[in-house]
């Protein structure tokens, strides 16, 4: 294997570009833009050279404003009825007003329906309302409000703190309320905070899991991803307020708000439009997030398939071994981005609760005190010590970051283009971007593999390819790779491109993405798509090597 793949050491300019590949990976930039952005991964990651229920509010009461009984439970949830309800296309924040206006967290990533969970706001108003969305198709209108507060008591928070040792922000804000989820249905939330007087609103996400995946298709919330890149407070996992990498925060914790799309995370522009394709198609559909994966070892079993949306980089060694474990038991597996399971973290607990600290010291390993107790090295999977790396689950393996180019059909009678009427040789402008994956079998790679679509681009120089991705295994399991981080943020694509929006994608970039994904969504749901979609290998045939 070639060294260079192997190095894990990243440059101290990653965390400047870091903050660059935010921008443009979640729309603040035109594709035009793109060429001013520096550093090339190499694919080995120097891109540059992803408690208690005491509080000041009182238990809220769930509602349900569409009228009807809530669907939810472990086996009785209709991702078709639910989404035969009512919408609330209200939902967006219209006002976000200063930036700390109003800003809040969850104590808990995840909840259980009918659990309860704990909300941290921080307000210079005197009230505030919580407005609960679960997110979905609805018609079209993307969500459906679930649950809202009466007015609470506002409060300004605590200026948060750094940790001298790992600038980790720290917030030690009080709880402002506890909100109970009986009668809210499985899915995916954005909980909205509405300042009293418009002064202004923000987002705070919430995943009301599945107890059981059985027989269902799973999308995984990223969570870990999203707190990776989150600089609330100035620190992220990048770069601190200086915008050098050996500033970054070794590691961070998700007791704090998210610093961008409004306090989203990065669910609206990597995860949304997947579930709401999914739900429009009645897919039966179970719901959790990357730490409960992590934390439940049975979680995922007889699952007919698992959803890794479109930005998954940082994992833990549980999370891959689950993952593996269900394909090698039958699970389908896609992976709806790129630079997917590509650093390895550990998770910690805070003071509100277990797994709630992510660990990720990259080329500073040796530093960890984890680390000198003997857990594996927070690096890439790829590097040294403890190398994995991560195409013996993906099938493909990144390759580079930053990239701006056509996605190039190679297969069009593959069964995932069927009904797209595209032939060999089409080209979808932007669809690649801005990371991006490829075959390679310099690393460890599962045959028989065939590639879809193999686009030539070029990253500051270096000539290459970004490969779609399809392969299966002896359990039946098939694993599909989309190669590109634009792929699910496509499925929204519409109009011509020029206007910039989505990166320059266009119509037909969302309406090839979309019947894909449409075909393999129900393809996958049915059981191991390797039983009746074996996978033919075509390597040689693309690259002209084995």
């Amino acid at each position: 294997m070639d060294q260079k793949y192997m190095a894990g050491a990243a440059a101290d300019g990653e965390g400047a570009g870091r903050r660059r590949f935010l921008a443009l990976a979640t729309g603040a930039a035109t594709a035009a833009g793109l060429g001013a952005v520096s550093g090339c991964a190499n694919g080995n990651g120097d891109r540059h050279g992803g408690g208690s229920d005491a509080g000041a509010g009182s238990k809220s009461e769930s509602a349900s404003p569409g009228g009807k009984p809530s669907a939810g439970g472990a086996h009785g949830f209709d991702v078709k009825a639910e989404n035969a309800r009512p919408g609330h296309s209200d939902w967006p924040v219209t006002k976000a007003g200063p930036a700390r206006a109003i800003e809040g967290f969850a104590d808990r990533v995840s909840v259980l329906p009918g659990e309860s969970f704990g909300l941290h706001v921080s307000t210079t108003a005197p009230r505030f309302t919580v407005s609960a969305y679960r997110m979905g198709w609805y018609g079209g209108a993307r969500a459906r409000l679930v649950w809202r507060s009466e007015a609470l008591p506002g409060t300004r928070q605590p200026e948060h703190t750094v940790d001298a040792g790992t600038r980790m922000v720290r917030t030690r804000w009080t709880r402002t309320a506890t909100v109970g989820t009986k009668d809210w249905p499985e899915g995916c939330y954005l909980l909205r905070l509405d300042a009293q007087g418009g002064e202004g609103q923000r987002f705070v996400p919430l995943t009301v899991r599945s107890a059981t995946t059985a027989g269902r298709t799973v999308a995984v919330n990223a969570v870990a991803t999203w707190q990776a890149y989150n600089r609330w407070g100035g620190y992220g996992s990048y770069d601190g307020p200086n915008g050098g990498f050996a500033s970054r925060s070794l590691a961070v914790s998700f007791d704090r708000p998210y610093d961008y799309d409004d306090g989203a995370g990065l669910f609206l522009v990597y995860e949304a439009p997947l579930v709401a394709l999914a739900e429009r198609l009645g897919i039966p559909l179970a719901y959790t997030t990357t730490t409960d994966v992590a934390r439940e070892k049975q979680l995922l079993e007889g699952a007919s398939a698992v959803l890794s949306l479109g930005h998954d980089e940082y994992w833990s060694p549980e999370q891959r071994e689950r993952f593996t474990a269900a394909r090698d038991a039958g699970t389908n597996i896609a992976i709806l981005g790129a630079n997917c399971c590509f650093r390895r973290i550990r998770l910690e607990p805070s003071d509100l609760g277990p797994d709630r600290t992510l660990v990720c010291y990259k080329s500073s390993y040796e530093q960890d005190p984890g680390f000198k107790r003997g857990h594996p090295a927070t690096v890439d999977f790829r590097s040294a010590p403890g190398a994995d790396p991560e195409s013996s689950l993906l099938g493909v393996i990144y390759d580079g970051y930053p990239v701006d180019a056509p996605y190039v059909v190679t297969n069009p009678g593959h069964w995932l283009f069927e009904g797209t009427g595209a032939k060999a040789g089409d080209r979808f402008e932007h669809l690649v971007g801005v990371e991006y994956d490829k075959v390679d079998t310099g690393f460890p790679t599962p045959r028989p593999i065939e590639i879809l679509a193999h686009s030539p681009v070029v990253c500051e120089g270096r000539p290459s390819h970004q490969d779609t991705a399809y392969y299966t295994v002896p359990s039946g399991a098939g694993v599909f790779a989309t190669g590109t981080m634009r792929w699910v943020e496509a499925l929204d694509a519409t109009g011509d491109g020029r206007s910039g929006r989505n990166h320059g994608l266009d119509a037909r970039s969302g309406a090839l993405t979309t019947r894909v994904t449409e075909n393999l969504l129900r393809v996958f749901a049915a059981g191991p798509a390797g039983r009746t979609h074996p996978a033919q290998d075509n390597v040689r045939s693309v690259y002209g090597s084995s």
